[in-house]
């Protein structure tokens, strides 16, 4: 137990600094081609330089930061005319992930998404927007690790980082409590044990992000 310790100690600190990090670019602190500074990040965040360096590398394999030749890290920018795709292809995997999630839950996981669905049209209720989307963030981890299907998961959530800085930057457009009372509905149908259900929630959910993307596009 000793041995593993410390690496479980390293594996959490390099959680929140990649979480810290994404909630930037999510929000846009750091906005699209903005330069990453490492140092400047290790600053703010007020972690070490191996965990913000570890952070940095899957921010990259998730496609919110680009390494370019001469030019180093780069935050990356938001494509809209991909985006419907990008739609189109996370909808599949959060079919797969919802009813998963609906089979396979533990009772402790079914309520947990209950109370974050609940935290969510809170949020509504102050108009939080920083708070909506942390909760949003809170019920995505809970969902996943419900599903216990790890490929699924590493296939969505880089999809989940572009939609969510998508919709921040473009959330003048957005309605909140159509977003809180569809993740309401999804993680009801979860906690119900439903599969069905939780798909047709997903699927309402990504109905939600495409009406919103066109209107974006448009």
């Amino acid at each position: 137990m000793t041995v593993d310790a410390p690496e479980a100690d390293k594996r959490r600190v390099a959680d929140q600094a990649y979480d810290a990090i994404e909630a930037m670019i999510a929000t846009l602190v750091l906005r699209p081609g903005a330069p990453i500074v490492e140092a400047e990040l290790i600053e703010r965040t007020g972690l070490g330089r191996t965990p913000t360096r570890e952070a940095l590398m899957r921010l990259v394999a998730n496609g919110l930061i680009v390494q370019l030749p001469r030019r180093g890290l780069l935050v990356s920018d938001i494509a809209l005319a991909e985006h419907l795709d990008l739609l189109e292809a996370r909808r599949v995997l959060e079919r797969l992930i919802a009813s998963t999630s609906a089979r396979r839950a533990t009772p402790p996981q079914r309520q947990a998404l209950l109370e974050a669905a609940d935290a969510m049209m809170a949020t509504v209720a102050a108009d939080d927007l920083a708070a909506y989307m942390q909760a949003d963030q809170g019920l995505d981890r809970i969902n996943h690790a419900a599903c216990r299907n790890p490929f699924a998961v590493a296939a969505v959530v880089p999809m989940v980082i572009q939609c969510r800085r998508f919709w921040y930057a473009y959330q003048h457009q957005g309605d909140i409590g159509e977003g809180a009372r569809g993740h309401l509905a999804l993680a009801q149908a979860i906690a119900a044990g439903q599969p069905e259900a939780a798909a047709q929630a997903a699927d309402a959910l990504i109905d939600y992000l495409r009406r919103f993307a066109q209107q974006v596009i448009e």
